[in-house]
């Protein structure tokens, strides 16, 4: 049983039988899929499988004093409207709307919460056809049964200023770093021919130093993995940052990472 945020599977014109829905996902197209809209994969069509949970309350404190929650918080602490399905549901709910998809995302929340079940639904899913399949995570937690199934990894470690002092002693939070966890992840990508990216939200100057004490803890990382994402909500916050984020990615070779989802479709949830 895995237990998902209210958009869940998405965007799918389809149930588990294969009979078409009544209505069209948030997409607004009469098919299955949506894009990756950040990082590596960029622009891959894609199926999403979001998970309800997270052991972060992340709240990015800008440095303008402004204060953005996470943009999927009613999948992280803010649940509304979350359910269960069995993993063999799930599977062919998948299998009925990836026609022509061959990449699965599962993200969250935080996933590495629900690892056993998805575990289950990874191994399913690959018994009946080679989907690629990648997981988008804070990077606090680790277990190793459900990494093997696992293709890319999206590492997204949260700094400090994902952590508002605003909200400190008011929500339950876990660690935001955990330089050790975030090992083990590169360490399997590198041993078993996968790949990876570290992804962070940049919010301030301030940002970049943090950044650059992580990376020099950790090991078999190029710059090419490193990815700096614009905070931001809808497109005008991303554009507010977009500049000094470019700045901040060529003086030190690395990706900078869009958010190509909130381009086309706004800040709508399910796409």
């Amino acid at each position: 049983m895995l237990h998902l945020a209210k958009d869940g599977i998405f965007p799918i014109v389809k149930d588990a039988a294969g009979h078409p829905l009544s209505s069209l996902p948030a997409s607004g197209f009469p098919f299955a899929g949506t894009i990756q809209g950040e990082g590596k994969l960029c622009g891959i069509p894609s199926l999403f499988v979001r998970v309800a949970g997270c052991n972060l309350h992340c709240h990015w404190s800008t440095s303008e004093g402004k204060l953005t929650e996470c943009d999927t918080a009613y999948a992280a602490y803010r649940l509304q409207n979350t359910f269960s399905l069995e993993t063999e549901e799930i599977c062919r709910l998948i299998r009925a709307n990836t026609e022509n998809l061959d990449h699965i995302v599962i993200t969250g929340g935080e996933p590495f919460l629900q690892a056993d079940a998805l575990t289950n639904l990874c191994k399913a899913l690959k018994q009946s056809r080679k989907y690629h399949v990648s997981i988008e995570t804070n990077a606090t937690l680790y277990d190793k049964d459900l990494v093997e199934q696992i293709d890319f990894f999206s590492l997204s470690p949260k700094l400090s200023s994902s952590q508002s002092p605003a909200f400190s002693g008011k929500q339950k939070s876990g660690v935001p770093l955990n330089p050790l966890c975030i090992q083990q992840f590169i360490d399997h990508a590198r041993s078993n021919g996968k790949d990876f990216q570290l992804k962070f939200v940049y919010t301030a100057t301030k940002d970049i130093q943090e950044i650059k004490t992580l990376l020099s803890s950790l090991k078999k990382w190029h710059k090419s993995d490193i990815l700096l994402m614009p905070l931001g909500t809808i497109p005008t916050e991303v554009q507010a940052h977009s500049r000094e984020t470019l700045r901040h990615c060529l003086q030190n070779g690395w990706r900078y990472c869009d958010r190509l989802h909130l381009t086309l479709f706004g800040p709508k949830e399910g796409v």
